[in-house]
């Protein structure tokens, strides 16, 4: 049964009963004035009272045309441990747009009967469209703590404006950058819409002016998010948890089409085999750069500076195929090569783009798991979003890289509007008569604004954190973006309120060689409500060597073995910058 929840006002109102018993007391003048008790504050509403409620228009703080609760459910305790769940109200809704042809922004709030009078938002992935799950972990959270959820945290997200359902290709489907506002909802404006609408309704549920604190935890398009909140809406969010964060959304995405583009040409993508034989190639020219043969590649900028996939060799044979054509599976030919080194190398721009940004760092291909031949559970969904299992092509498949679809949805609604446009047909470097469009979109996507001054002075904090061997969202630009707020604040005053980790191995959001997990939740917490700054965070491994761990190094340090110890404890290593 759901119990209504002990308020605040309670406490204050018995004590302001007592002071007027006791201010009569010790009197016979009957014109002493009588102190009166306050009113009686209107008690929480039940989860069945909330259902069918609407959100004035006027308390969400962007156009919209309002928002109704669709639906309430009183969701019974589940799990035991790390994994329990308390009683809370699960409520459903849609915020309405301005545009009649635009689509409704669908959220869910869960509200615990037992609440932490804390509030945590939840970032999307890909394209969205579909509503994550408010009971989830925060991004590569550990799974022997409790989520937010477990915490007693009322929860909340939003599919950020368009529903997958209505396209083919799920949170890659794009068709709904045709409409404008769509696009910008899904851009940052939906986080506003549903942060005001989540909040006027929690204030409702408990009788609150505020939850104490408010947090942000998204990685990739999610990561993209929580960077948003803290730089268009600092008032609104005490924390973030940040990771591989898409911040420059169509810069990234011109980087992505011009590798897709190269993939695409005659023998230059290579399958899973060969991407197999890259990474064995790598890993014994790299391996041992960080002092230790763990199948970690932690050294990253040395094996960019040395490794040469047209040089290097795979168990004593060249990794280049015969003459540098096409010669079987543990080989690379030359067009293979060249779209690697495409992939490694940054891209950069003749035409102006609005965002300011000018061009794209690249990422760390070697070492990194492309997508290859591996029994783990999860090696289906690495290869799905590093390079697919074939070459991209039109029309566009669920099979081919995640990249190529990202980046063909991107030019056919977002770019040309276009369904029938040849997506494989536009360089992003010379666009020809797209250029003006391509501008334009990067001021709305690229969510790149370095002084967090704002957020800052509130006393908000963020946790940020990338794979070294991510393909398809780069930590160079991560760090490129931690680099500008550095400039822009001065590296102490960023020392006060940001930290930004790299995990060597970790890939998008999960990974096969180190698949990262770290409770960036209970350092957030202890950092913005305890003034405890994090300090020796440690990472653990759930899927290469299960169990091993690494000191987390703050950029630009990565972990060296220290020569002597446990190869897999992180009280082995040390944090160093060269």
């Amino acid at each position: 049964m759901e119990t209504r929840n002990r308020f605040p006002g309670a406490t204050y109102f018995g004590i302001a009963l007592l002071i007027a018993g006791l201010a009569g007391c010790g009197s016979d003048d009957d014109d002493e004035p009588v102190a009166t008790a306050p009113p009686p504050p209107t008690p929480p509403l039940t989860c069945a009272q909330i259902n069918g409620m609407t959100v004035p228009a006027a308390s969400i703080g962007l156009p919209t045309t309002g928002a109704v609760v669709t639906s309430t459910e009183v969701v019974a305790a589940s799990g035991t441990g790390a994994t329990a769940i308390g009683e809370h109200c699960r409520v459903l809704g849609d915020i309405n747009p301005v545009d009649p042809a635009a689509p409704k922004i669908k959220f869910q709030l869960n509200l615990p009967t037992n609440w932490n009078n804390k509030a945590m938002m939840f970032g999307g992935g890909g394209y969205n469209g579909n509503i994550p799950s408010p009971a989830q972990n925060v991004p590569a959270g550990p799974t022997t703590q409790p989520t937010p959820q477990g915490r007693g945290y009322a929860t909340f997200s939003s599919d950020s404006g368009h529903q997958a359902g209505a396209g083919t290709f799920g949170t890659r489907e794009g068709s709904f950058g045709a409409n404008n506002e769509a696009l910008n909802n899904f851009s940052s404006d939906a986080l506003k819409k549903t942060r005001d609408t989540a909040i006027y309704l929690l204030r409702q549920r408990y009788n609150v002016a505020n939850p104490t604190r408010t947090y942000f935890a998204g990685g990739s398009t999610g990561g993209r998010e929580a960077l948003a909140v803290v730089q268009k809406w600092p008032q609104d969010f005490d924390g973030a948890i940040v990771l591989y964060p898409a911040w420059n959304a169509a810069t990234l995405d011109l980087a992505l089409g011009r590798v897709m583009r190269t993939m695409a040409l005659p023998n230059g993508y290579p399958n899973r085999e060969k991407r197999l034989a890259l990474y064995t190639a790598s890993l014994q020219a790299c391996d041992t750069l960080d002092g230790a043969a763990d199948n970690i590649v932690s050294n990253v900028d040395a094996c960019n500076a040395t490794f040469d996939p047209a040089t290097a060799t795979l168990n004593g044979a060249p990794l280049r195929c015969p003459d540098g054509g096409e010669g079987g599976n543990n080989c690379l030919s030359d067009p293979q090569i060249a779209s690697l080194r495409v992939f490694n190398q940054p891209i950069t721009f003749s035409y102006p783009l609005a965002s300011g940004e000018n061009q794209y760092p690249g990422f760390n291909v070697w070492g990194a798991d492309l997508g290859m031949p591996n029994p783990s559970p999860l090696q289906p969904t690495v290869n799905t979003l590093a390079l697919g299992d074939v070459q991209p092509a039109l029309p566009a498949t669920l099979s081919m890289p995640y990249a190529a679809l990202f980046w063909d949805q991107w030019v056919k609604y977002f770019v040309t509007r276009d369904p029938n446009f040849n997506s494989l047909a536009l360089d992003p470097q010379n666009p020809g008569p797209w250029a003006a469009r391509i501008s334009e979109l990067t001021a709305i996507q690229d969510i790149n604004r370095t002084d967090l001054s704002a957020f800052e002075a509130k006393g908000g904090k963020v946790l940020m954190a990338h794979g070294l061997h991510d393909v398809l969202v780069s930590s160079r630009s991560t760090a490129q973006y931690f680099e500008r707020v550095r400039t822009t604040m001065g590296t102490a005053r960023v020392n006060n309120f940001m930290r930004y980790y790299q995990i060597p191995a970790y890939g998008h959001a999960v990974s096969t060689t180190f698949n990262a997990s770290w409770d960036s939740l209970t350092a957030l917490e202890n950092w913005v409500e305890r003034g405890t700054a994090p300090a020796s965070q440690v990472v653990t491994d759930t899927a290469g060597v299960p169990g091993r761990t690494r000191p987390l190094c703050e950029y630009p340090a990565w972990p060296r073995y220290s020569g002597t110890g446990d190869i897999n404890a992180a009280a082995s290593y040390s944090c160093v910058t060269q």
